[in-house]
């Protein structure tokens, strides 16, 4: 559309050109004594025309003739930035494939090719963001290569150059470099000055999650371990990994935390500084109950933290793994001398409920035993030797049998009981 209506405007032009000249009678005399010339109106428009396109031209190669120097000088920056860029685009690929070495050398090749075009009056390229990366890349490659004093000066360097943050893209660098200064500073096992150097990120920025991975590093280095749980669940909020991973890794800081207790008031802090969710982990509840029965602590308040445990094992078809079933059977034998009436129903409960079930039956022994009922502890306990497997709680019922057998001055009965409890020790 746009080509047929420039083909109607040049046929107008053509047209109304056509009808001027054709029947133009016009004439220009030009008097230069003694002579006299007569030339037609349309000799003289094209004589006019011609010229002015002649003097334009020549203007324009007088221009382009005097410019050449200018554009040489154009020319030769060009070719400076061209080799500046490439030689830093050189060390970052160097330094992604391992040649460490030709990376701190090319980024040094960056250096030295911006540090001659800044004294040029004509160049006003990024210099400071070019030399923030250079000197990051340097300083990367020296990192690989154990070469820690000449990392740290051009980590200086990086860090000055950016440090008056005068825009959001210093900034931005000045924060990266603080970063990989922590990453640096961790692999060199110093946790403390890799958990200085976050503190120096702004608050914003430290809340990222490779600052909060690269935290959850230093402070499980330097044996903080409160510190490690709280960022542990700043990264599993962030979805910084999978449920299972943050559930693992949540779970192995807080038993590391519930074993650094020395007393029971410290441990019952740590556990009323764990989060509601935290607490109803079954593991947890069983670490938690077990430090504190081996610290001397309240037993009752061992088993009030079993409660949630205990619900979810008779409660909850196949609500625990035998693992666990295990050790919470175990737990609970610990504290056998002053389990309570509660306690006691909820045994007998659990295993009027299920009478298959080979730890309820072991337990129920248990406290039968505890309490001198011996006919009926004995024919638990038996029971339950029929169904558990090799492990402490069978060579527990078969001690406890054999001691039985002792009172009954049953000789044969204890030795094989005892013979039974030698054979079941894992």
């Amino acid at each position: 559309m746009r080509a047929a209506l420039w083909f109607l405007a040049l046929f107008g032009v053509a047209v109304a050109v056509a009808l001027f000249a054709g029947n133009n009678q016009g004439t220009v005399t030009v008097f230069w004594p003694p002579y006299r010339v007569d030339l037609s109106l349309n000799m003289v428009l094209l004589l006019l025309v011609g010229g002015f396109v002649v003097l334009h031209a020549a203007l324009q190669a007088l221009a382009a003739l005097f410019e050449m120097p200018q554009q040489a000088r154009r020319w030769r920056l060009q070719q400076k930035e061209r080799a500046m860029h490439g030689a830093l685009l050189d060390g970052m690929t160097h330094l992604l494939s391992g040649r460490f070495v030709r990376a701190s050398k090319a980024a040094e090749a960056a250096l030295a090719q911006q540090l001659s075009l800044q004294g040029t009056a004509q160049y006003n390229g990024p210099g400071t963001q070019l030399r923030t990366l250079a000197h990051l890349v340097a300083a990367d490659g020296a990192h690989a290569l154990q070469d820690r004093s000449r990392r740290d000066e051009h980590l200086s360097q990086a860090l000055a150059e950016t440090a008056p943050r005068q825009n959001a893209q210093a900034a931005e660098l000045h924060d990266g470099a603080l970063l990989r200064s922590a990453r640096w500073t961790l692999d060199d096992r110093d946790a403390s000055g890799a958990l200085a150097r976050l503190e120096e990120l702004p608050h914003g920025v430290a809340r990222r999650t490779i600052a909060l991975r690269t935290r959850l590093k230093a402070a499980r280095l330097a044996g903080q371990n409160q510190e490690a749980l709280e960022t542990a669940r700043l990264l599993a909020k962030h979805r910084a990994f999978s449920a299972t991973a943050a559930h693992s890794l949540v779970r192995g800081l807080a038993t590391e935390l519930l074993n650094t207790a020395h007393d029971p008031a410290q441990l019952q802090q740590v556990w009323q500084g764990l989060d509601p969710q935290e607490r109803q982990m079954p593991e947890l509840a069983l670490q938690a109950a077990q430090r504190l029965t081996r610290l001397g602590g309240d037993d009752g308040l061992a088993r009030a933290w079993l409660l949630p445990v205990w619900e979810r094992m008779v409660g909850v078809p196949d609500g625990l793994s035998e693992h666990l079933q295990q050790r919470l059977i175990e737990v609970l034998e610990t504290s056998m001398e002053s389990l309570d009436g509660p306690w006691l129903a909820r045994i007998e409960a659990a295993h009027k409920a299920n009478p298959r079930h080979a730890g309820l039956q072991y337990l129920a022994g248990m406290a039968c035993l505890k309490r001198q009922l011996w006919g009926k502890a004995q024919q638990l306990l038996t029971q339950s030797t029929h169904h558990l497997g090799a492990g402490v709680l069978r060579r527990n019922a078969w001690r406890a049998l054999a001691l039985l057998a002792e009172q009954r001055d049953d000789a044969a009965a204890a030795a094989e009981a005892w013979k039974q409890a030698a054979l079941s020790t894992p």
